[in-house]
């Protein structure tokens, strides 16, 4: 059965009122949750190369005065991020090298991603795209027109993926104008979201978004990052449910992270807790190797091992593909 939050949430409030009150400064969140002054300094230093930022919503689910919490891991900036590592890179993917137009990424056959905005409702510390030169990069600009034309003059395309930042912290009018445009493109056929935004602001699933979603004439899927069982509350659940009523299908890609969910009992509870919420177990990425991220990762073989506890504990249709994404593939490689 899927829990409750470890504290009461603000679940009348509006998801803009929700990012609009996110909290940025590190020591009002170590004030928050209770923590010790002493993370303060690497705090703010490590902040100010990549800002903090965190919901209510999301910040109920950490754990009072514990340190070690999986939640606040994902979050919480710490002096590691300011080591240099050597093979970690600003841009770990190969996102620039794969830009047909600003923003819109044309990696493997049959689909595209296209960067709807920089904007997040959460700044995750492992996050691929943190030194991501949004500002050049900016398909928006034009009403997407010069993305939507790249998409239209190829043929081979079927599936854009709406990534980011987050495309749901866009408002629904925003959506609607660009879903418009794409519907309009004879040969697309699914359209894919990746986001975090129900995990970090349930109300983001209001009516509104769904009405949105039920309009879209392509296929539709939402693509959850949960990366621990802890993310998954009552809140969350009830908008997955929302969601799956529009007739969209949902699936959730997590990243191996050291300290959050390296463990398999902690990946067997949330393959499990996934299902409860109609969400399917998807990805299990390994850590891109972004610079400043490189305490959260895990060697292969831990993973392999991992990943062969999740087959001998959970039924097929539970476990993730273990994969990881390399420059210049074809496509992500399982591992």
């Amino acid at each position: 059965m899927i829990q409750g939050s470890s504290a009461t949430l603000q679940t009348s409030s509006t998801w803009r009122e929700v990012l609009a009150t996110a909290i940025t400064d590190p020591a009002e969140l170590l004030q928050t949750l209770g923590l010790p002054e002493e993370l303060l300094p690497a705090a703010e230093k490590a902040a100010k190369s990549f800002g903090l930022k965190v919901t209510a919503p999301y910040l109920a689910r950490i754990r009072h005065a514990d340190p070690d919490d999986p939640l606040l891991r994902q979050i919480l900036p710490i002096s590691d991020e300011l080591i240099e590592k050597q093979g970690f890179t600003s841009d770990p993917v190969g996102d620039l090298a794969a830009m047909d137009s600003p923003g819109l990424l044309h990696k493997y056959h049959g689909r595209a991603l296209l960067l709807a905005t920089a904007a997040c409702g959460i700044h995750c510390r492992y996050c691929f795209r943190r030194a991501f030169p949004y500002t050049d990069a900016n398909p928006a600009r034009d009403d997407w027109q010069q993305a939507i034309d790249s998409i239209k003059a190829d043929s081979s395309i079927s599936e854009i993926i709406l990534s980011g930042g987050d495309p749901l912290s866009l408002n629904n009018q925003r959506l609607a104008t660009l879903t418009r445009k794409l519907a309009n493109i004879p040969h697309l056929k699914r359209l894919r979201i990746h986001t975090r935004m129900p995990v970090v602001a349930p109300s983001r699933v209001d009516e509104a978004l769904c009405s949105w979603l039920s309009s879209i004439p392509l296929q539709t899927v939402v693509v959850l990052h949960i990366n621990h069982p802890q993310e998954i509350d009552t809140e969350l659940a009830q908008a997955c449910s929302r969601l799956r009523d529009t007739g969209t299908t949902l699936l959730n890609q997590a990243v191996l992270l050291a300290g959050v969910n390296d463990d398999a009992d902690t990946l067997i509870r949330l393959s499990e807790r996934l299902f409860e919420a109609g969400i399917l177990p998807y990805y299990l990425h390994q850590l891109d190797r972004v610079q400043g991220a490189a305490h959260f990762d895990v060697a292969d073989e831990q993973a392999h091992q991992l990943l062969k506890s999740l087959r001998e504990a959970l039924p097929g249709y539970l476990v993730p593909r273990l994969v990881r994404e390399e420059t210049g593939s074809a496509s992500k490689l399982p591992l």
